[in-house]
């Protein structure tokens, strides 16, 4: 046992060291040269404070909705709801979102619903939604908002983040920064009638 006793020590005092100590600072040091230096891109709105990077739930008809969230967008809680595609119970949950949306968006046909509105991410967090995710509810809220279904179409394209270096990832639409600018939009055309 002695044999086994220094070694093992300096086994542990070295794991602490690397595992406490260096690599904590080292991600924190590289955090410090990424945008906002490591911390959530927070926005404040109207006395609110929202997280740009982790979603948000949607609930008014007259909001682009997010992606469905399987810890119903707990950020301290994150992750999937680890139900096989085949599980009857997944399935039916993924039916009922499927019938709530064709029934809030008459327009958009089952063909045309691009599966990120009724299948929550592996993260349960995901801010971001597809082009086509976006696109596909603009006609709701455009008649919700009472907007030109154009100057909507025209908001989603002028959201639209390109993948990383040109090539990593698809181009995306961060749900709550558009939500923030259809508002604002909004208010912009409700002052211009009153003038």
């Amino acid at each position: 046992m002695k044999i086994n006793l220094l070694p093992a020590l300096k086994l542990t005092f070295f794991s602490f060291v690397v595992c406490a100590i260096i690599y904590p600072f080292a991600v924190w040091a590289i955090a410090q040269w990424s945008p906002n230096q490591g911390n959530g891109f927070l926005i404040e709105t109207d006395g609110r404070v929202f997280y740009k990077n982790i979603g948000q739930l949607f609930t008014e008809e007259g909001y682009f909705q997010s992606r469905p969230s399987a810890v119903d967008y707990n950020a301290a809680g994150s992750g999937g709801s680890n139900l096989a595609g085949s599980n009857r119970e997944y399935l039916k949950t993924v039916q009922q979102r499927i019938q709530a949306f064709q029934q809030a968006n008459p327009t958009v046909s089952r063909a045309e619903l691009p599966v990120e509105l009724v299948t929550a991410s592996g993260s349960g967090l995901d801010p971001d939604l597809t082009v086509q995710g976006a696109r596909v509810q603009v006609a709701r809220i455009a008649k919700i908002r009472a907007l030109d279904a154009e100057k909507v179409q025209e908001l989603v394209s002028s959201h639209i983040e390109k993948p990383l270096l040109g090539v990593f990832g698809p181009e995306k639409v961060n749900v709550l920064m558009l939500n923030l600018a259809l508002d604002k939009l909004s208010a912009e055309r409700s002052k211009a009638d009153v003038n």
